[in-house]
């Protein structure tokens, strides 16, 4: 498959094409300028893999949770697109395939994301659904001391991943657990779950594709 995926949630911008199994991938620190960055970064990627537009079969697009204008900008970057060339846009859950990024093989992931200040969102997962791509939907939202108390109820040691929780990480001396930077984590690691949810019944049609905010919930019961 030809796949163009787009990461652009949280903390970091990264374009990825895989051309018959073969990837081509750019970052950019410019995360906070995704609006300015997002295009020209596609179309170095595009040119780099030696791959034209419409020879994709599908974009990839990370859907969240994360921050609310990133993930509106990669979204509606990545739908203009998709629908250009007429082709599906596959969202890919952003907490498992972070976790998945990891690559661990004995212990539980977390998988941790800032929402809004001084709160987080977090989801654990056993090294075999992260392998399987089978995926729950349980996604959490709390404060520091909530995250680092769920890290540590686990048995057998949890592996804490994210991109620069600076408030976190003091927090979890002590508890068990450990903080991994999600540095693998990249537009490459939407692949995989992309080939599947496009090969399935779970493909999305583009008109149904929406970022992932998860903002109905807060900790103390209200919406936001």
């Amino acid at each position: 498959m030809n796949i163009l995926a787009i990461e652009c949630t949280h903390a970091a911008l990264s374009v990825a094409v895989m051309n018959a199994g073969v990837v081509t991938e750019l970052r950019s620190a410019d995360w906070k300028k995704a609006a300015e960055s997002l295009v020209p970064l596609i179309e170095q990627v595009m040119a780099e893999s030696a791959l034209d537009l419409q020879q994709l079969d599908c974009i990839a697009i990370s859907s969240g949770p994360g921050s609310f204008t990133a993930l509106r900008i990669g979204m509606a970057i990545a739908k203009g697109v998709a629908y250009g060339l007429g082709i599906p846009l596959v969202p890919v859950p952003t907490m498992p395939a972070m976790a998945a990024s990891l690559r661990a093989e004995t212990v539980r992931v977390m998988a941790v994301i800032p929402s809004r200040k001084g709160e987080y969102y977090y989801a654990d997962y056993l090294p075999l659904e992260l392998s399987s791509g089978v995926w729950h939907d349980e996604v959490k939202r709390g404060s520091a001391a909530d995250v680092v108390t769920a890290a540590s109820s686990g048995s057998g040691g949890t592996v804490v991943a994210g991109r620069q929780l600076n408030e976190i990480i003091p927090l979890l001396a002590g508890s068990g657990a450990v903080y991994r930077e999600a540095d693998l984590f990249s537009a490459t690691s939407l692949f995989m779950a992309a080939q599947r949810l496009f090969a399935g019944a779970d493909a999305a049609e583009l008109n149904g594709v929406a970022p992932d905010y998860r903002q109905m919930f807060t900790p103390n019961g209200g919406n936001g």
